[in-house]
């Protein structure tokens, strides 16, 4: 085994998020625009016995770590795969918790990466995509970082789209939101559905195209969000007031928003002024793609 395996864990970032419904089971149906962004996790593999260390800004949030979905992820693969190859994880984390970028997504998906480096696994091999949808709902799309629509519950994936490349800046106000309790304030029963323009299909799009497409598809979870934690609207505002700010939402189903941007460096520019205006804020300035 080499001496260190490094891999990156993006974060995840939902341009449009549209829920089509609740099954008879209690999971709801999705239909969503995915893109990643060029900040995230750091997972580092050394060999040993299979243990994890978590370390970085946004340790502390991340809970016990027999509950982190990069174990859960190891032990998956390796009830899948006669005499897996394990070792000795440590998670760089800077991504905040209940945020709505799938950063625990993002680790357990880099996990299966490292694992699958290791004992020369191909990233298409069905156990190790069978593995990451065990491991969570958002886990198969985090395990190839591109562009993609999600539908289903998660695990129904297009091929990566031709996107162009969004400036853009993602805000966490410090305060989580549980994924349960924003769906519970959904108010859909099993069995409802709701009336849901469908995505058109997405072909290669330049930036106003993909702008139009999100203004005209947004993310349904945003305003029962908004109920359960409503500085999630203040974080929305302040950066749709930002020069240069072409859109603004909430990304998935956590208290994180984003804005897009006209450009690299009016991104950069509203992000300093929203961390000189917000210091108790997570602020970064980044590209979507």
């Amino acid at each position: 085994m080499p001496d260190l395996l490094a891999e990156r864990a993006p974060a995840k970032v939902n341009l449009t998020l549209q829920i089509l419904g609740k099954r008879a089971d209690g999971y709801h149906e999705l239909e969503s625009v995915v893109v990643f962004a060029r900040v995230g996790d750091r997972l580092t593999l050394r060999a040993g016995e299979l243990s994890l260390q978590v370390h970085g800004p946004a340790a502390s949030a991340t809970g016990a770590l027999a509950d982190n979905l990069v174990l859960k992820a190891a032990r998956a693969l390796a009830a899948r795969v006669d005499g897996l190859a394990l070792g000795k994880f440590s998670l760089a984390k800077q991504l905040p918790a209940g945020a709505g970028l799938g950063g625990g997504s993002a680790d357990a998906a880099a996990a299966l990466r490292l694992l699958a480096r290791l004992n020369d696994i191909d990233l298409g091999d069905p156990r190790l995509r069978e593995a990451a949808r065990v491991t969570g709902a958002d886990v198969p799309v985090c395990l190839d970082p591109r562009p993609r629509v999600m539908r289903g519950i998660g695990e129904i994936l297009s091929e990566p789209l031709e996107l162009p490349k969004l400036p853009a800046v993602l805000v966490h106000p410090g305060v989580p939101v549980a994924t349960r309790g924003v769906f519970e304030a959904l108010g859909l029963r099993p069995g409802d559905r709701r009336d849901v323009e469908p995505l058109p299909a997405l072909g290669v799009m330049r930036p106003e195209a993909l702008l139009a497409l999100m203004a005209a598809h947004g993310n349904d979870l945003e305003l029962p969000a908004i109920a359960t934690e409503p500085r999630i609207a203040d974080v929305a505002a302040a950066l749709r007031a930002l020069p240069g700010c072409r859109l603004a939402r909430m990304s998935g189903s956590g208290s994180a928003c984003f804005g897009v941007f006209g450009s690299q460096r009016a991104a950069e520019a509203g992000a300093r002024t929203l961390a000189r205006a917000h210091p108790d804020w997570w602020v970064r300035a980044t590209v979507f793609g």
